[in-house]
């Protein structure tokens, strides 16, 4: 029997309302442990980069603590980083589901990926707007989300959308730990008695599908800041003219 024969033979037996209400949780498991460990680790990385900055934190060193766990968060592969996290708990006697395991671990690793985007995005910005809100008496918080932010955000969205998608796809991971997600659920599915093409061909194309759209909610987010961004030069040398 061919490989089409054997998916149309078995189909109806795999696409049950039962087994799609499986798959349907594991997905939106998936998305949850993915968004909030992003959501979450992105305000983290964010105040992690923000504290790297010599005007927002003239203590030298918090700033090399932040870079050290920043680097050392990056150079952990997540499957070590997701197994650290879950021992670190076991052995603190701490009695957390395997929901807050997984999004812990995802939290870590988005804090340092997303403190790294924010610095990028800062870096970006040339130093004399610094100097310029500094000339101004313009406080440094204040000359941060008023002046630094506007212009570095098309520089810090694009590869945030990139991670995002990335540890949305890194979240098979987490079946290491036994949580319900789409790569434990084909599992399931294929020790039940279901081909390993049907099973984990059904999860490839759920993780294509939420992949595709964050990553087109992430270039409609980019246009809009292109176009906004053009907006502004526009009629500033309009103002000038």
């Amino acid at each position: 029997m061919g490989v089409i024969e054997q998916l149309i033979s078995e189909a109806p037996r795999f696409f049950t309302y039962w087994n799609m209400l499986f798959l349907g949780q594991a997905a939106l498991n998936t998305l949850l442990v993915s968004l909030v460990g992003c959501v979450v680790g992105y305000v983290i990385g964010f105040v992690i980069a923000t504290l790297r900055l010599p005007q927002i934190m003239p203590f030298a060193p918090v700033r090399a603590v932040l870079i050290v766990w920043t680097e050392m968060i990056r150079r952990v592969p997540f499957l070590v980083l997701l197994m650290c996290v879950f021992f670190a708990f076991q052995l603190s006697g701490a009695n957390k589901t395997l929901f807050v395991i997984a999004v812990t671990a995802v939290t870590l690793r988005m804090s340092a990926l997303a403190a790294e985007n924010v610095r990028a995005g800062y870096q970006a910005v040339p130093p004399r707007q610094w100097e310029a809100a500094q000339v101004l008496n313009i406080p440094p918080l204040q000359a941060l989300f008023r002046i630094i932010l506007p212009q570095a955000w098309k520089v810090i969205l694009p590869p945030s959308t990139i991670h995002t998608v990335s540890m949305i796809k890194e979240t098979s991971l987490v079946s290491q730990i036994g949580f319900l997600e789409l790569t434990f659920a084909a599992r399931m599915l294929n020790q039940r008695g279901f081909s390993a093409l049907i099973c984990f061909g059904s999860i490839l194309v759920i993780y294509f599908v939420i992949s595709w759209s964050f990553s087109r909610v992430g270039r409609l987010a980019e246009r809009k800041l292109v176009t906004e961004a053009r907006s502004i030069r526009a009629q500033t040398r309009g103002a000038r003219a």
